[in-house]
């Protein structure tokens, strides 16, 4: 037993009073007259007898009255040990979309806040975060209507990232006990990254878990060019158990266009294809009805009128090559000698390559380096010989680049950076053996760009990154075979495609995006996004012939956007959620350090405060007060 005023029971020395005043009472005596004496002894004999019994319960009684007042104000209680230290409680509330799982006709997020509601107590001070919402110091009062307006997200932390975010909640400063609750159905995605925690906390788990883990997902679409006048469209779904099939449909705006069947082989897996024409601004959306998760049932896309990427040839070298590379069909080539260059258009374009220019005047080295720090992309392929001077002019602009003497020798080009963004999904796996191309001379090379190809020695054959490329070695057929060597349509290929970073078929929410539009903005005006009532402006950034626009944490809603400036519209673009909730794997909750596992929010929350609870004992004893003091009624009338 604890007391919570136990400086009281110094009062306890009181006792000593009523002590005092039986041992040391005075009494007057009254003579009486009795006429007979042997009846007087009698009396006297009986009536000590009865008043010392009396005297003593009358002690024993108001010392128990007085030690039952005493106790009752000191305020005696029963609580286990912790119940006395302060406690901070920080809850994690999942609200990815694995939480859209149905357990007993509702999904596990609205379960988990409905528990919430009822089982956190209405006055107790608590912080609670979601993937994307933070609640510091509130009471269930203060944030009940946001909970019931919370929806899943397609953000999911990782649980060192829980932890990290729970302990900026913490106050570092309070001795006290730190309980960190954790509400989830831990999607394996969870466990990806290593458990980490700079405070020590009390980790408290409530695993949730589905009645129903069926779930069929729309992945991805890409787009076949079937002939000339149709495009296939490819639609990849999978299911997480065995499924038979399911229904398709494709919709342009909101009209359904095409239906189809969808059957799952061996490996849960379904494949449906489309057939669009070609040349037709499509905004799509492919969907299907499933009874699991909701967020995947529907996957958007738009097929725009494709921009051509300008690309210009500066040279006298054969172009052939180049022009059988960059396609009428995607990209706008020129190609044009020195003599013919008209220095006014080479701020619109896109991508210029100098085929093997024997020397480059310094009015084209000024343009050069304008156009580049413009977001204009550069490759320069030198000549069999030429001249350093006006080469190294150009060439120190981009990473302190310069050729230095000519090498006769032949070389075989062995080495690729296959983590180049330039080979970047064009090799399955690292290719050691091929019929390696080779120069018989080459330019050694003093840079700081990162190498791309590489000859047998390790020295460079082509650098470069961020939109500057520079080879070191001539590629007409008298000096290398690099022309009929499969790594030049990839290489080249994509020097063009990153030039103009055109918008895909699809972007993926959450994920950084770069899209460039194609338009020439006066100053000070910006593009904006939006679809229907919903409008924001992306971070941008202007140049001559583009904007490019990055996305980030907009937008956060699924769908197909506009971008637009005033009544322009340039380019439609569309956002899908991540589809990686949608496998529904969960991890062991068994290898999670924590001090408690549970299937049940109010179970935990019910043992959290039996924890906290004190058995307040006052009451019993101000009634043994008043028991004590009728008890004293009753002998002074009775006895």
């Amino acid at each position: 037993m604890q007391f919570k005023h136990p400086e009281l029971l110094w009062a306890l020395f009181l006792l000593l009073i009523p002590i005092f005043i039986h041992l040391f009472q005075l009494r007057r005596f009254q003579k009486t007259p009795f006429t007979n004496v042997k009846f007087l002894k009698k009396v006297v004999s009986e009536s000590r007898r009865s008043n010392t019994l009396k005297k003593w319960l009358l002690l024993f009684t108001r010392m128990l009255l007085l030690a039952a007042l005493i106790a009752a104000f000191a305020q005696p209680f029963f609580a286990e040990k912790t119940a006395l230290l302060e406690k901070e409680t920080v809850i994690y509330l999942d609200d990815s979309f694995s939480m859209q799982a149905k357990t007993n006709n509702t999904t596990l997020f609205e379960d988990a806040v409905q528990n919430l509601l009822k089982s956190i107590p209405p006055e107790q001070a608590f912080s609670l975060f979601t993937n994307e919402k933070a609640f510091k110091n509130v009471t269930l009062k203060n944030i009940q209507n946001d909970l019931l307006q919370l929806s899943p997200t397609s953000k999911q932390l990782k649980l060192n990232e829980v932890y990290l975010k729970a302990n900026t909640f913490f106050d570092l400063e309070r001795n006290s006990i730190k309980n960190l609750v954790l509400v989830s159905d831990f999607q394996q995605s969870m466990a990806l990254a290593k458990e980490d925690s700079t405070l020590t906390i009390e980790k408290h788990v409530v695993h949730l878990a589905a009645n129903d883990l069926e779930n069929i997902s729309l992945d991805s679409v890409y787009l076949n060019t079937m002939d000339s006048d149709n495009l296939e469209l490819t639609t990849l779904l999978s299911s997480n158990l065995e499924t038979e099939s399911t229904a398709v449909s494709l919709f342009n705006r909101e009209k359904l266009i095409a239906k189809t069947a969808a059957t799952f082989n061996n490996n849960k897996k379904a494949e449906v294809s489309f057939t669009l024409p070609k040349n037709e601004v499509i905004k799509g959306k492919i969907e299907i009805s499933d009874t699991g998760l909701s967020y995947d049932n529907q996957l958007f896309f738009n097929i725009d009128a494709k921009e051509k990427i300008k690309v210009l040839v500066v040279g006298s070298g054969s172009s052939d090559y180049l022009k059988r590379i960059f396609r009428a069909d995607e990209f706008d080539f020129k190609s044009v000698t020195l003599g013919n260059l008209n220095y006014s258009d080479l701020n619109e374009q896109n991508f210029i390559i100098l085929n093997e220019l024997e020397r480059i005047p310094n009015a084209l080295t000024t343009s050069l380096k304008s156009f580049t720090e413009d977001d204009g992309h550069l490759a320069v392929i030198p000549a069999t010989l030429i001249d350093l001077g006006s080469y190294g002019q150009l060439l120190s602009n981009f990473y302190a680049t310069s050729y230095t003497q000519r090498v006769n020798y032949e070389r075989d080009i062995t080495g690729i950076s296959f983590s180049h963004p330039l080979y970047r999904n064009v090799f399955e796996k690292n290719v050691l053996n091929f019929q390696y191309p080779k120069v018989s001379q080459y330019y050694g090379l003093k840079t700081n760009a990162p190498s791309i190809l590489s000859y047998q020695d390790k020295t460079p054959f082509l650098v470069g990154s961020g939109g500057a490329y520079i080879f070191t070695a001539s590629l007409s057929s008298e000096n290398s075979n690099f022309k009929n060597s499969p790594l030049i349509v990839p290489t080249l290929y994509n020097m063009g495609i990153n030039s103009l970073k055109l918008p895909e078929l699809y972007h993926s929410l959450g994920n950084n995006q770069k899209v460039d539009i194609a338009a020439q903005l006066p100053k000070d005006n910006i593009l904006k996004v939006t679809q229907n009532e919903y409008e924001f402006i992306p971070r941008q950034k202007s140049f001559a012939n583009k904007v490019s626009l990055y996305f980030n944490e907009n937008p956060q809603k699924d769908g197909i956007y506009s971008v637009f400036n005033k009544e322009n519209v340039y380019r439609n673009l569309s956002f899908n959620y991540p589809r990686e909730e949608s496998k529904l794997n969960y991890m062991d909750v068994s290898t999670i350090n924590a001090s408690s596992k549970n299937e049940s929010i109010k179970a935990l929350f019910e043992q959290m405060q039996n924890d906290s609870s004190i058995n307040a004992l006052w009451k019993w004893f101000v009634i043994l007060a008043v028991l004590f003091m009728l008890i004293e009624v009753l002998i002074q009338k009775y006895l």
